[in-house]
């Protein structure tokens, strides 16, 4: 029987955050807490959790053999995407992605992203959403990569392949101290919900909330930054930057899914569209 809440995260899982990157795109620095606006409706204290079956679903995607293989290719490419020359022959680059061994590690998590309700003040809203699941992939030569499952027309596929771990990792930290991680993809951070309270995870999160802050004080933080772009509003039906939109076309339109990184390019797999991903914070070639 599926809840009400998978219901909603299968609803959210499918929205790219590409639209979540607007704020982003206009370079917005991170207002100071002192000029928020007045304190919003209360939000809930924890994000909704994905059910088990699902989490089970998206980790069954990622064993298909095609996904380990693409896999092999991206670490024998070191995420340099396909539309780029590598400077070794298709040979070479065949025996380099049999020679990566890529294998899974970890539990496949949900992935936590800045909810537009929680931007908006909506009462009881969650402050962060299911956008997708992760799930932690390993080469031979220790190279790491986060692989991308969302739930499309009723099945888990993979959609994304990202290099490095911070995915899994963040969420790792996270639920060791008790918390759940989630991201602001607007400005690429990362932070830990706990006990009331939004805590950083990495640098532009501490330069964003410091040591931390209230979760009404985050969420007045973000109705600042990004209160003007939600639906409806006036930068969203100008078009710019595709605004806040909650209804952006999701991953079965054939999108990456995006954060403050650059999607380079989509790759066909077993029916879905995978993009392949470099982390510019967290990788140099």
């Amino acid at each position: 029987m599926t809840s009400r809440s998978t219901t909603g995260h299968r609803r959210r899982i499918a929205r790219a955050a590409a639209a979540l990157t607007a704020a982003a795109a206009l370079g917005l620095a991170a207002a100071p807490l002192a000029q928020a606006a007045a304190p919003l409706a209360q939000a809930a204290d924890r994000p909704a959790a994905l059910g088990g079956a699902d989490l089970a679903a998206a980790r069954g995607a990622t064993r298909n053999p095609a996904v380990l293989d693409r896999l092999g290719h991206f670490f024998a490419r070191k995420g340099v995407p396909p539309t780029q020359a590598l400077g070794i022959s298709a040979a070479d680059e065949a025996k380099a992605a049999t020679t990566a061994a890529p294998r899974f590690t970890g539990d496949t998590v949900p992935v936590y992203t800045l909810d537009a309700g929680f931007v908006a003040g909506r009462p009881g809203a969650q402050v962060a959403a299911v956008e997708f699941t992760a799930t932690k992939a390993v080469a031979a030569d220790g190279q790491t990569a986060s692989v991308w499952t969302a739930e499309q027309n009723g099945s888990w596929r993979v959609v994304n392949i990202a290099s490095g771990g911070d995915e899994t990792d963040y969420a790792a930290e996270a639920a060791a101290d008790g918390g759940t991680a989630f991201r602001e993809p607007q400005i690429n951070a990362w932070y830990e919900l706990k006990d009331g309270r939004v805590l950083p995870l990495d640098d532009a999160a501490r330069r964003s909330v410091g040591t931390g802050v209230t979760l009404a004080g985050y969420q007045r933080l973000v109705h600042q930054r990004y209160g003007d772009k939600l639906p409806g509003s006036a930068y969203d039906t100008s078009g710019k930057a595709g605004g806040f939109a909650a209804d952006a076309p999701g991953p079965e339109r054939g999108a990456p899914l995006l954060t403050a990184g650059a999607a380079l390019g989509l790759t066909a797999l077993a029916g879905a569209s995978i993009g392949l991903r470099r982390r510019r914070a967290r990788i140099t070639y």
